[in-house]
């Protein structure tokens, strides 16, 4: 993340920045290590808080804990702000969205008027599980599967809308074939029907009972067997790809013009050639020396 932003200005909000954005000094490492904490424990008081029991019990606890968390957050986001030198950039972005969806809950809770909001009361508490989204931070190779998803999104999306043409297809054909009492009284009823027997759940609430629409249903079942891998194998394809974009680079060496090094490698693996094309071979400077040594005079 610090890549992506920058510090406001020398002094101490570069201290607070180096802190919050960075881990390489054992504060940073520190504070990495509380925040995690902290949400892992704001999420599992939002999961005991939905236990009826656990809310009759320790309802004050779980109440008092949460505005303890809120607090703590809101303080996080106004340090992240405080020293960055485009705050605005960093809440428009992926972390800074999730940043204000882990304290805004309970702040709207204090604007929701009365009992008959309980609702929406409840749906905000329920956002709250939004902040388990922040551990995706301290994940490196999380940038690894967004840049794998992304790549792969059109292939996915082609895929899905082939599948939903499937579906629809399959699904008006029982509609035609089995009796409504059988279950099937719509096409969009047929349709989650489809899909249902399509990823092989099968959960029986609605099952064709003419030879016809069993034998339909026989080909959805491996229809959806002999494809459900395919999204699968294309999105393991980009996390290799985008796994070894990350791990090699694609400058060719300048003796044998092999392009398939690893960034930190300094000479080719096939022929020995100095791949820095911009800094001189230290091997070079080693031979010169040594050879400006033999010839001169005793």
């Amino acid at each position: 993340m610090s890549d992506h932003f920058k510090p406001a200005a020398e002094g101490l909000r570069t201290r607070v920045f180096q802190v919050i954005f960075e881990s390489d000094t054992p504060l940073a490492k520190g504070f990495d290590i509380a925040l995690i904490g902290v949400i892992l424990a704001s999420v599992l008081v939002v999961m005991l808080d939905s236990v009826s029991a656990y809310r009759a019990e320790y309802g004050a606890l779980f109440y008092w804990l949460e505005w303890g968390f809120t607090l703590a957050f809101t303080l996080e986001l106004a340090l992240r702000l405080y020293c960055l030198d485009k705050p605005l950039g960093y809440l428009k972005s992926f972390y800074g969205v999730i940043d204000v969806l882990a304290i805004l809950p309970t702040w709207l809770v204090l604007l929701v008027p009365g009992a008959q909001s309980l609702v929406v009361i409840r749906l905000l508490r329920v956002l709250r599980i939004f902040r388990i989204l922040r551990l995706m931070q301290f994940v490196g190779e999380a940038r690894l599967l967004v840049e794998a998803l992304r790549r792969s999104s059109h292939q996915i999306f082609l895929f899905l809308f082939g599948v939903f043409m499937l579906v629809t297809i399959f699904a008006s054909l029982v509609y035609l074939i089995e009796p409504e009492e059988a279950g099937f009284s719509s096409i969009p009823t047929a349709i989650y029907w489809a899909i249902v027997t399509l990823t092989t759940v099968g959960y029986g609430d609605i099952v064709p009972v003419t030879p016809l629409g069993q034998a339909i249903s026989v080909m959805v079942m491996l229809t959806g067997y002999s494809i459900i891998a395919v999204p699968t194998g294309v999105f393991s394809a980009e996390v290799i790809r985008s796994i070894r974009a990350d791990r090699y680079s694609d400058e060719a060496c300048p003796g044998c013009g092999h392009d398939r090094h690893e960034k930190r490698a300094k000479y080719c693996l096939r022929c020995g050639t100095w791949l820095d094309e911009e800094t001189p071979d230290p091997r070079e400077k080693r031979d010169d020396g040594a050879s400006n040594d033999k010839e001169a005079p005793a």
